[in-house]
């Protein structure tokens, strides 16, 4: 899963970083609108979002969140603690609240909740759809009880669509998501990746679950069918 960290203090930054590692992906943000640019790709799976950032603050980054429909689960990170504080986050579109200092157990504690609300997988370590079963820890996928083979980057495509079930995710979502900002490759490889996975998937008929919207990206149906 990924998480972005949005702080400006670059040492706490890092401790959260490490704190989470055995849960999370994380990518680092050390300012406002760095952090708002990152956030705007729809990609994460969480936000920590400190408050108090020279520039643009937490509350207007959160508040230009709200505003672009993005609802990715934010948790505000201040060294504030009154209530009138945590009564604006509130009504800018946080989800929960810490305050700084806080304990490494409470912070995963929250995490691992905020993800639960918001229909992640933290302590199953499974997806699943239809027949189909991913193992995150281990990165295997079975098909009822046929084991199905797949490479690292086809893995992580696959959990990205099953995390996404229904919802069309563009190939610069997909690339940024699985190879990152700062890759040398392209977005066509995306569309190569895809057609590896559906010929993978071909074998147990579960090809037709991955459909392309030409020209936009790709979605995980419930219900097979051609492409549109």
């Amino acid at each position: 899963m990924k998480l972005l960290i949005i702080e400006d203090d670059r040492h706490l930054s890092n401790a959260i970083k490490e704190t989470t590692e055995e849960i999370f992906e994380a990518q680092q943000a050390f300012d406002g609108e760095e952090g708002l640019f990152l956030a705007e790709q729809n990609i994460f799976d969480c936000i920590i979002l400190d408050i108090m950032m020279p520039g643009m603050n937490g509350y207007e980054v959160l508040k230009e969140l709200r505003a672009g429909d993005n609802t990715t689960p934010v948790i505000m990170l201040t060294a504030k603690d009154g209530i009138s504080d945590k009564v604006q986050g509130f009504k800018a579109g946080a989800d929960d609240y810490l305050v700084k200092p806080f304990h490494r157990e409470e912070l995963l504690l929250r995490l691992e909740a905020i993800v639960r609300r918001s229909g992640g997988e933290l302590k199953e370590n499974t997806l699943a759809f239809k027949e189909l079963k991913l193992n995150i820890k281990n990165k295997t996928a079975f098909i009822g009880d046929e084991p199905v083979k797949l490479n690292g980057k086809q893995f992580d495509l696959l959990e990205y669509l099953l995390n996404n079930k229904n919802i069309i995710l563009t190939k610069e979502q997909i690339f940024d998501r699985i190879w990152g900002f700062e890759s040398d490759t392209s977005t066509t490889v995306v569309e190569v990746y895809a057609s590896n996975l559906r010929k993978t998937l071909k074998k147990f008929n579960y090809d037709s679950y991955i459909k392309t919207f030409r020209g936009l990206g790709y979605m995980l149906s419930d219900n097979g069918g051609s492409d549109e």
